[in-house]
């Protein structure tokens, strides 16, 4: 099966990528720079090679034009415009990362600046995947078989660009310790894969079954302690990924499921802020997102990684158990 095939591929080039890249990425100073208000134990991972994202997007790259060529052949494209439209969150993070290296500061593009970005990515995205035909103005509410029919265009355009940038930037703050987005990830790509294999569309399941390769060749490098660590170029390209599949699918809230996480780690965060404005300074978490509140309770960072993982990889089974019926073959 060419998914199988596409998961091979990418794995081999990451792996080996990762004995290029990581060296390449120290000898460049290419560092990660820890925010000083993070747990304090953080700061021992101040200038661990960053941007190692490349790694797996790289390696995705080459599997789904390989793996995929013959869908292209038939004319099937939608693993090359999902993959492209990850790619350009990947440019994003990765400008992002580059300003980090250049002002040796945990600051890049303004909030401002990735939002218009992220905006823009999104709108085009949409506009596209309404062209080829797969992406509809329904919206399937799983587990219940319930299918919302007939949104208005320019309403289904606006939920859609919240979900993306939403999702895009929880997944970015769910990686904030080693191997957690990796890990998270993966399951995430494998439903993906699955999905896509039993509503016939091979090009997806191509380019899932390529992000799950890529993924696990970088848990290598990026699982507790890591050597390397993906950056926002590759935080966001997840992001672009795992957002850009399920509107490919047409069943983006799905989203909420298989990213429960994300979601979590994106809500911490929002009611920290929050909280802590309408209190005067008080915090309602020790320490946002989750899995740094977690943290200062006493949880390894091998806990988290297995702990938010498996919780992932449960909901994704009961997910693609929810998604089943719309489509049986």
């Amino acid at each position: 099966m060419t998914y199988i095939l596409s998961f091979i591929v990418a794995f081999g080039v990451a792996v080996t990528l990762g004995l290029v890249l990581i060296p390449m990425l120290r000898r460049l100073k290419a560092g990660q720079f820890i925010l000083e208000d993070g747990p304090a134990w953080h700061m021992s991972k101040q200038g661990t090679p960053t941007m190692g994202g490349l790694m797996f997007i790289i390696a995705m790259g080459v599997a789904v034009l390989t793996a995929g060529w013959s869908y292209l052949r038939q004319g099937q494209y939608n693993h090359i415009i999902v993959f492209l439209f990850a790619l350009t969150f990947g440019a994003i993070g990765f400008i992002d990362d580059f300003q980090k290296l250049r002002h040796h500061a945990n600051e890049g593009l303004t909030a401002p600046q990735k939002f218009l970005l992220q905006l823009t990515a999104s709108i085009v995205f949409v506009v596209i995947m309404r062209r080829t035909g797969y992406l509809t103005p329904d919206l399937y509410i799983p587990f219940f078989d319930i299918e919302i029919v007939g949104i208005p265009w320019m309403l289904y355009m606006v939920f859609a660009a919240f979900v993306m940038v939403a999702t895009v930037n929880a997944v970015n703050l769910t990686d904030g310790i080693d191997g957690l987005a990796t890990g998270v990830t993966i399951p995430v790509a494998l439903f993906y894969v699955g999905v896509s294999a039993w509503y016939e569309r091979g090009d997806l399941a191509v380019a899932a079954a390529a992000l799950a390769g890529g993924l696990a060749a970088f848990l290598i490098y990026n699982f507790h302690p890591a050597k390397v660590f993906m950056g926002d170029t590759g935080s966001l390209f997840l992001g672009g990924m795992v957002c850009g599949m399920a509107f490919a699918l047409n069943i983006p809230m799905i989203i909420p499921v298989i990213g429960l996480v994300y979601v979590l780690e994106v809500l911490s965060d929002i009611i920290q802020v929050v909280y802590f404005k309408k209190t005067g300074g008080k915090r309602f978490f020790r320490m946002a997102p989750l899995h740094h509140h977690l943290e200062l309770g006493g949880w390894s960072e091998v806990k988290l990684f297995c702990v938010f993982s498996g919780t992932t990889l449960v909901l994704c089974v009961l997910a693609f158990l929810g998604v089943m019926n719309r489509y049986p073959m």
